[in-house]
């Protein structure tokens, strides 16, 4: 299969445009998501003017933006549509009054939103988080049922594993939805204040990426995926992380498949 090989820019937030095609090319990938929020370069309130020249630099270095990590109000939409970046991520947060009554209020404000979506033709991501969110590929699933098409399913190697599911299952459940795959690895460790998640490398954790490319290569999906550069342990910068990264997934994602010619 043929992957759109993609970063989260997340840890490079404050970069222009240009400074930042540069940088993620020279990494190796040809797509980024790039974080639209008040602590990015672009944000929310300057995303009209700022995010379709922020764009226009990433294409000049041969980054083809895939989403954009950031919120649900009509200058976001617009912005995405008039700079073309397809989709909006979003992940289902719960507040305190719990996960039944959070659920009802995102799926209000998806419906809403779906006006949105279908006007400027963009689409919206959900991603499941570990943590204080909606968790679980299913739960995520569940709550996009009867959504427009434009409501997608980001699927998240680590976070699956956290919440102790098999991706031969929920990447074929989610395949339908399925608008991103991103790719990270997490553990659960010991402290002093009990199990904590921390994020690792692609053969340290429990999420097994050879199952997700086979996975995949049997759905014959063939859209973005996503490194998103997480890494507990700043000791190593994580420029030299994510480059082992990809070349671990490039290489896991051609192990097994055909031969071509």
């Amino acid at each position: 299969m043929t992957y759109l090989w993609s970063v989260f820019t997340k840890p490079w937030s404050g970069l222009p445009g240009d400074q930042l095609g540069r940088l993620v090319a020279g990494l190796g990938f040809g797509g980024a998501e790039i974080p639209v929020r008040d602590t990015a370069y672009v944000t929310p309130a300057t995303a009209g003017a700022e995010l379709p020249k922020f764009t226009e630099q990433l294409r000049a270095e041969g980054i083809e933006p895939v989403s954009i990590a950031s919120e649900l109000s009509e200058r976001v939409f617009a912005a995405c549509a008039q700079a073309g970046v397809p989709m909006i991520r979003i992940m289902a947060e719960l507040g305190p009054d719990g996960y039944a009554a959070s659920v009802r209020r995102t799926r209000g404000l998806l419906e809403e939103a779906a006006v949105l979506a279908a006007r400027y033709d963009v689409q919206v991501g959900i991603q499941p988080h570990h943590g204080r969110f909606v968790a679980s590929t299913l739960g995520v699933l569940q709550l996009l049922d009867g959504l427009p098409d434009q409501f997608k399913l980001v699927w998240d190697a680590a976070h699956d594993a956290l919440a102790g599911d098999d991706p031969a299952v929920t990447l074929e459940l989610g395949a339908e939805r399925l608008g991103i795959v991103n790719l990270k690895n997490a553990q659960y460790v010991r402290t002093d204040a009990g199990w904590k998640t921390y994020f690792v490398q692609a053969d340290d954790g429990m999420a097994d990426w050879a199952a997700v490319f086979a996975t995949l290569r049997r759905l014959g999906w063939s859209g973005p995926v996503c490194l998103t550069g997480q890494y507990s342990d700043p000791a190593v910068p994580v420029e030299q992380r994510i480059v082992e990264d990809l070349r671990a997934a490039r290489v896991t994602s051609s192990a097994g498949a055909p031969s071509v010619g």
